[in-house]
């Protein structure tokens, strides 16, 4: 296929696509670019887009605004858009953090900065299947994904069925691996629940994001084959590198 001369020089189509809406078919141009680009490269400006394709330069602006939105891309001030950081997509598996880093090609890594025993209050005692005021371990770390800040984790165990939970090494670890290979526990299903979430200004600071920043928190209560809790946990993830992919089903019709 032959490339126009416009198209060469300015590395952009010579026209937008034909048959959209121009907010749109703005759209498909800078989402075609991202495809071809690595995170970190740099887009044309809002003002070389409108120009090159006589658009309003609000319409460009708004579209550009989606996209750092959705974390395809980010702004730097002064300097312009750049690609972002592709996401990491948690499909519809029950598998744990570290898996989900390997199966990426992505090495995962734990930060832990609380590990302590509290008692089960109502919420704890109810999840977990125990008794008001039983011993719980709870521990916090951050996840990281290749050294970058990923996700905020608090996990709380049940100290009585897991002896010594409170001073497993969780930092060079994996929690299934641990729970499997020391207890004998065999994850097979978890409830999870998950929330949109402004990150909040402690929160931002640890995963290097800005105080508000769009985040998903996870609630997630897992359990081993024969229908026993294992473990409740709550992680926040960071919203403009993480994503959810989902496989829906129709259920057959009833007669």
């Amino acid at each position: 296929m032959l490339v126009s001369r416009v198209e060469q020089e300015s590395g952009l189509p010579a026209r937008l696509p034909a048959g959209r809406p121009k907010g749109q078919a703005v759209r498909e141009i800078i989402e075609g670019l991202v495809a071809s680009l690595g995170p970190g490269a740099p887009l044309p400006s809002e003002r070389r887009l409108a120009d090159h394709y006589r658009l309003a330069r609000m319409t460009v602006r708004t579209e550009v605004d989606r996209l750092v939105a959705e974390g395809i891309v980010y702004r730097v001030h002064g300097r312009g858009s750049f690609v972002a950081e592709p996401r990491v997509a948690q499909a519809g598996v029950f598998s744990s953090f570290s898996e989900d880093m390997r199966a990426r090609g992505m090495r995962s890594g734990s930060i832990v900065r609380a590990q302590e025993m509290i008692e089960a209050g109502p919420f704890l005692a109810g999840s977990l299947e125990i008794a008001p005021g039983a011993p719980v371990a709870q521990i916090e770390r951050l996840r990281t994904a290749d050294g970058t800040p990923l996700a905020l984790e608090r996990v709380y165990l049940p100290a009585e069925r897991l002896p010594d939970i409170g001073e497993a090494d969780l930092e060079n670890g994996s929690l299934f691996e641990l729970l499997g290979r020391r207890y004998g526990i065999k994850l097979a299903d978890a409830d999870q629940r998950v929330v949109a979430v402004p990150i909040d200004a402690a929160e931002a600071a640890l995963l290097g994001v800005e105080e508000s920043a769009p985040g998903l928190r996870f609630h997630t209560l897992a359990r081993d084959s024969e229908g026993t809790p294992a473990y409740y946990a709550t992680s926040l993830y960071r919203g403009d590198r993480y994503e959810i992919d989902l496989r829906q089903t129709r259920p057959e019709p009833r007669a």
